[in-house]
Formats: C-alpha cells, structure tokens, sequence
C-alpha cells in the first residue's frame, strides 16, 4: 500500500518524534525516490600539442582502503527496514520498513471502529429510555462508548447504577422474594395499568404521581407483591361493595361529620390502610363509631364520635357499646324521671360504657335509680349490672 502525502502526514503525527521520516525518505525506501536530470553535454576542447617523452617510472604509492563487501541482507522484525550486513560487521539501512506505522494506522482505525461501535450501542440505549422519559439514566454512561461495548453490556452496567436502582426500586425486593426481576419495559407496564385502574375508580393522584425519572413509588408495593392489573382492580371492587355500598351507616356518618370527604377518600383508605392519610384514617373511624350508633337506632355528633376515637374505641367497640346503652337507656330515662333524680341520658350511658371522664358519676346515678326501683318492688330491677353487662364496652 503507497500512502499518499496527506495520509503519510497523519500517520507521522501518529509516532514519536524520533520515528518519524519525511515523505520523501518513504519515498526512496520504496523504490520511488526522485530521479535527478542529466545535465548538457560541454563542446568538444581543440587537441593538445604531444607532449614530451615518458620520464622515469616514480615510486609506489601507499595502497588505498580495501573496499568493504556485503555479506547478507535481512529485515528487522521491529521496523520491517531492509539492512544489508558488510564483511566488517557494520550495517547500512538500504531500505525503510513501514511496520510501526501501519502499526500504529491499524490501531487509530481499530479504536474509531470500538468507538463507532459504542457510541451506536449508547444512542440506541438513551433513546429507548428517553421514549419512558428516563434518558437521563443513561448519560453518565457515556464514559464507555470508547470501549466499544455492546447495547447488552452498556445495560448491565446502567442496572448497577444507584439512579437505576432507585427508579426501579421493587425489582430488588421481587428477586428477595424468589420472584423474577421484571424488565424496564415490563416494569413501566404495571405502572401504567395501575394508573389507569386507580384513573377509572376516581383514587386520589396522590397514589399514582410521578417523582424524579417517573418513579411512582406508590406502585411499588404492588410490583414487589407481584399483584397484577387485574388483581388491584378486584381489591378495588370489593373494598368499595364492603365500606361504600354495604355499610350506608358508615358512609352516612361520614358525610354528616365531614361533608367535604369524597367516596375516593373512602376507597384509597380501605385499599391501603397503611398508606392512607392520617387524616382520612381519623374520619373513618370516627364515622365508623357514628355508624355503630345509627346502626342501634341511636344518633351521635362527630364532637362526641371524635371523643370516642381519641379514648381508643374501636369500629367493634362501639358496637358493642352502643348496643348496649340501646337496651337500658329507654328505661333508665323512665325511672330517673318517675323518682324525680337526674335526666338519665345517652351521653350519661355513654360516659359508664365506655369508661370515659365522668364514667364513676354516670355509674353512681345509675346504681341508685336502680336502687329506688328495687327499694319500691322489692325485686330485680331492669336497669340492672347484669341485665345491660356488654362484654370489653363496659357493664352498668
């Protein structure tokens, strides 16, 4: 291959210094080298007198270096130049090799192919996450497009980046399960069918919005879990026939206390108590205590339902309990009234069964109307301890 000046250049910038040699020596160590022009002929001299006779024959002269003798030729497994090796031992190069530089040509077109390569493989990768909106997981990556690696390999490495970690959190706690990693595509596919369920049933976007790179870190329980599309959907559904269709007292309750709250509210607290918001937490028990009460026949206030909570009464509880100041609070009202004492009320029962303040007061009114009604039959009274005894709610 004869190179020609430009490229001979290119590849001369290529090599150190002192290997470096100028087009015109390649020339000549190829066999190319400039020829020089002969030069005019000069007119032809007139001839000379005849000289004199021959004189005496002078002395010898000393004798005049031996000329050396080539002996071998070989070529330098290094440099590739031709050297001829003279009976004297010395060398003369008699051809330059072009070994380092087509070296040193193979090596700069070996690196821009692994870099065309690489980059190729990165373009292809940033712009099948960009089409997610998380192309910027893939740029601090480009630190390898030199080495040349593969779409495959420049994948591997964005998974053990923290970013990627980060963004597809639940993969780690699948695999701690015994359960397969999902791929990105797979993986932003469960999000999008649960966006799209939680969309259709009116959830609060609070539990399907998008943080840095896309993340929505509120479907990454479900992913860990392996819970489907389909499966959420039937959570769903059967949270809202179990608390907004078959318990109307609840909902009731809920929107007489809070009338701002919605049946999304209600639904994102059942799906996931543990997620719910603190607030919503609150109003649904507090209203699960004003449906206890409905549910008896009864009516109470969301200042006192809120009272209840906050001493610890329960969905269950209340209840109980109000089942039973249900029993005893229409004849306990009666007797207070025949024996002239203090109105017997509900908020009184309430106070005794569920041994909120003024509970020992509540309990002292009640042992003496039951007391008078003994005292006057001289039998069993029917506000007694026994007969309105209710189980954890408290007995009278």
């Amino acid at each position: 291959m004869k190179y020609t000046r430009n490229e001979w250049a290119k590849l001369q910038n290529s090599l150190p210094q002192e290997d470096r040699t100028s087009y015109e020596d390649y020339l000549v160590s190829i066999g190319e080298g400039p020829t020089g022009a002969t030069g005019p002929s000069g007119p032809s001299g007139p001839s000379g007198p005849t000289g004199a006779p021959s004189g005496p024959t002078g002395p010898t002269g000393p004798t005049g270096p031996v000329k050396k003798k080539p002996v071998e030729t070989y070529i330098d497994d290094e440099t590739g130049d031709t050297i001829r090796v003279y009976d004297d031992g010395s060398e003369e190069v008699i051809k330059k090799g072009t070994k380092k530089i087509d070296a040193a040509a193979a090596a700069a077109a070996t690196a821009a192919g692994k870099k065309a390569q690489g980059q190729s493989a990165f373009d292809l990768l940033r712009s099948e996450f960009g089409a997610y909106g998380m192309g910027g997981l893939v740029e601090p990556l480009q630190q390898f497009i030199e080495e040349g690696i593969s779409r495959d390999e420049f994948v591997l490495r964005l998974r053990g980046t923290d970013a990627y970690k980060k963004r597809f959190a639940a993969n780690a706690q699948r695999v701690a399960k015994g359960l397969r990693a999902l791929s990105e595509a797979e993986y932003i596919q469960n999000e999008d069918a649960y966006q799209d369920v939680m969309r259709r049933y009116g959830l609060p976007e609070s539990y399907y919005t998008r943080g840095e790179m896309g993340r929505q870190e509120g479907f990454e329980k479900f992913i860990a879990g392996d819970v489907s599309s389909v499966e959420l959907e039937d959570r769903i559904q059967t949270a809202q026939k179990r608390v907004i269709n078959a318990n109307p007292e609840v909902t009731q309750a809920l929107k007489e206390f809070y009338p701002e709250i919605t049946n999304a509210d209600i639904l994102a607290y059942t799906l996931d108590p543990t997620n719910a918001i603190e607030n919503i937490k609150r109003k649904v028990t507090t209203a699960e205590i004003g449906g206890a009460a409905i549910q008896t026949g009864l009516q109470t206030g969301v200042t006192r339902a809120e009272e209840l909570r906050a001493a610890g009464i329960t969905k269950e509880s209340a209840q109980q309990g109000y089942g039973t100041i249900a029993g005893g609070l229409q004849r306990g009202s009666q007797l207070a009234s025949i024996y002239g004492e203090s109105p017997y009320t509900q908020t009184t029962a309430e106070q005794e069964v569920f041994n909120i303040a003024g509970a020992q007061e509540s309990r002292k009114q009640r042992q003496k109307i039951t007391g008078l009604e003994k005292a006057a039959f001289g039998g069993q009274s029917g506000l007694s301890a026994s007969a309105l005894a209710r189980d954890r709610a408290g007995a009278y």
